[in-house]
């Protein structure tokens, strides 16, 4: 028997979706494994957020509002993570592959000796051991690691790489004591936030990504955020787009991009090779517009637009400017 860990990262009781993904997958591993699935939520706002994550697919939440968590750098948190693993046993410890996650779970992971997994996108488990599946070498090699005979494994696991699914039947919320006083040298005396007024990729409901069809960098102010912005999402890319230099690499979808999940994704001059259908392939609508009618994104989309980008997108966001205003 092995348990599943959830670490939930949030900010006053403020998280993303990633969490409920994780929520959602550590139920299906536990009862893989024959364990409960838990999740651990410390600081400002947790109490909260857990009575959120009761609609989740969870056994038992461990919270703590701790203020000493907001007050220092990481430390705090991750002793938390480290008391629920050793009271727990036995565990996988799934981590959003974030900038702080990866930072707690390479520490998580020395302090119990565990073996680590990160930017995984997939998870597959056969004779009751977990392989985590993720891309290396720049996308070129796909691999599958399993974890040594240990007592714990920590993975960190990719924002859209599973789907959320709610219909918890009501988890139990448990207060994690505090563990032993210690002396904590890092202390945040400020925060600051950088406003782009963007909306991330991962959190978008809507994405407008193009690619080498558009043929140049200009395309994507003049003619994809337009659209973007008046369906109420942002804009995203190929790689082949970002190797060019058109846009930067925060907007490449795709196996060694961003994996995306959103309502509606609308691909422009994209040819959707495999590399690419692997980061937005969860979207709920696929539109493709593209001048060639054989391309492969044509097979997996649910509607595809043969013809001229250049005429078809501007007419369109016209369209549903005009619906929008009516």
């Amino acid at each position: 028997m092995q348990h599943v860990i959830t670490f939930v990262e949030h900010k006053g009781g403020q998280t993303r979706k990633v969490t409920f993904e994780l929520a959602t997958e550590a139920r299906k591993l536990a009862d893989a494994l024959g364990g409960k699935a838990h999740a651990v939520v410390v600081g400002a706002g947790a109490q909260a957020l857990a009575e959120t994550l009761k609609g989740y697919p969870l056994d038992v939440i461990h919270v703590n509002e701790d203020p000493d968590v907001d007050r220092y750098l990481l430390d705090p948190a991750i002793d938390y993570l480290e008391t629920v693993a050793k009271s727990v046993g036995p565990a996988v410890i799934l981590i959003p592959n974030t900038l702080q996650g990866r930072d707690i779970a390479g520490r998580i992971a020395a302090r119990l000796g565990a073996g680590l997994t990160s930017d995984v996108t997939g998870i597959a488990l056969e004779g009751g051991k977990i392989g985590s599946i993720s891309p290396k070498l720049g996308g070129t090699s796909i691999t599958t690691c399993a974890f040594k005979p240990a007592d714990y494994g920590v993975t960190t696991v990719r924002p859209n790489s599973f789907p959320a699914e709610a219909g918890g039947s009501g988890a139990e919320i448990v207060t994690v004591e505090k563990p032993a006083a210690k002396t904590y040298l890092m202390l945040i005396e400020s925060e600051s936030e950088e406003v782009s007024g963007e909306l991330g990729l991962e959190e978008a409901p809507v994405v407008v990504a193009g690619g080498r069809g558009l043929g140049g960098p200009e395309p994507f102010e003049t003619l994809l955020k337009p659209l973007a912005d008046t369906l109420g999402g942002t804009v995203g890319a190929s790689r082949a787009a970002a190797d060019a230099g058109w846009v930067p690499y925060s907007l490449q979808i795709g196996q060694t991009g961003k994996t995306i999940s959103p309502n509606l994704y609308i691909a422009v001059g994209i040819s959707g090779a495999i590399q690419h259908k692997v980061g937005m392939r969860t979207s709920g609508t696929i539109v493709a517009i593209n001048k060639d009618g054989s391309v492969p994104i044509g097979d997996f989309a649910d509607l595809l637009v043969v013809g001229d980008a250049f005429q078809i997108v501007p007419e369109l966001t016209k369209q549903l400017r005009a619906t929008v205003h009516a």
